[in-house]
């Protein structure tokens, strides 16, 4: 049985995936293909590449994002990613899909034709820091002929586009609906407000997945909390684990044992 893994956007938010991944990965669960955005399409390349989990948070840990953050005052957002290329290369220096031992697809949003981009073969840091470009945060970043933004903009659980390359659909959501602290600032509500206008879209999408996972506790936390990458680890990591090993029913594909539970319905 060929299993897939999607990733959804969600800023800092995002850094819940590594705990969920390892949580799978101490199961046993391999993956034959990942589509992801935003947040995710980074983790989900770090995995495809052939990272460990711990390894992903560490280096993210370690890494000083800020400098290559270029301030883009009086253009189109307030920071520019480019520089974050050099970053990304020296994760995958090869800087290619092709380079990528687990098939992966990446999408963006072309802000001026209102279309959904996919990528999956070729270079790969720029169409990755596009699916990361939030809206009015950051630039738009131009490849071809497309002025590329967040992917999660109009998807932000891409689970169709594996759907047909797999058998078993594991998709991981990291932005619940209901949030446990007040917004403070811009940035925070523009974000929000953009994750509510998707969240019917994606509710939809999430019901597709065969193992929904989503940690109502990262409600707790800002997209821009990454100075808090363990404990945002640690959420996703504990609530998948406590999910598979609390159920009554068996994963389709082996392990035979693996139980799976009741899934959560924060999502509206």
């Amino acid at each position: 049985m060929k299993i897939g893994l999607v990733l959804s956007g969600g800023g800092a938010r995002g850094i819940a995936h590594i705990g969920v991944i390892q949580a799978l990965q101490e199961k046993g669960i391999k993956f034959d293909a990942i589509s992801a955005t935003s947040s995710g399409a980074f983790v989900g390349a770090m995995i495809a590449y052939g990272y460990e989990p711990l390894e992903i948070l560490n280096k993210l840990i370690e890494t000083r994002f800020y400098p290559y953050l270029r301030p883009g005052f009086g253009v189109n957002g307030l920071l520019h990613l480019r520089k974050m290329e050099r970053v990304l290369c020296q994760y995958i220096p090869e800087n290619s899909f092709e380079s990528l031992k687990i098939p992966l697809v990446i999408n963006a949003t072309d802000v001026v034709s209102g279309q959904e981009i996919l990528f999956k073969t070729g270079e790969l840091a720029a169409p990755l820091l596009a699916s990361c470009c939030i809206p009015g945060l950051f630039s738009p970043i131009k490849l071809g002929e497309h002025e590329l933004v967040d992917g999660g903009v109009l998807n932000n659980l891409p689970v169709e586009h594996i759907q047909d390359q797999v058998d078993y659909v594991i998709g991981s959501h990291c932005n619940p609906f209901g949030l446990d602290k007040p917004l403070k600032k811009t940035t925070e509500i523009v974000y929000r407000s953009l994750i509510l206008a998707m969240h019917g879209k994606t509710r939809e999408r999430f019901k597709q997945c065969n193992l929904p996972i989503e940690p109502p506790q990262l409600s707790r936390f800002s997209i821009f909390d990454f100075r808090k990458a363990r404990e945002l680890y640690e959420v996703g990591y504990q609530f998948t684990r406590d999910l598979l090993e609390t159920s009554a029913k068996d994963l389709p594909f082996d392990p035979p044992n693996f139980p799976i539970t009741q899934f959560p319905t924060s999502l509206p």
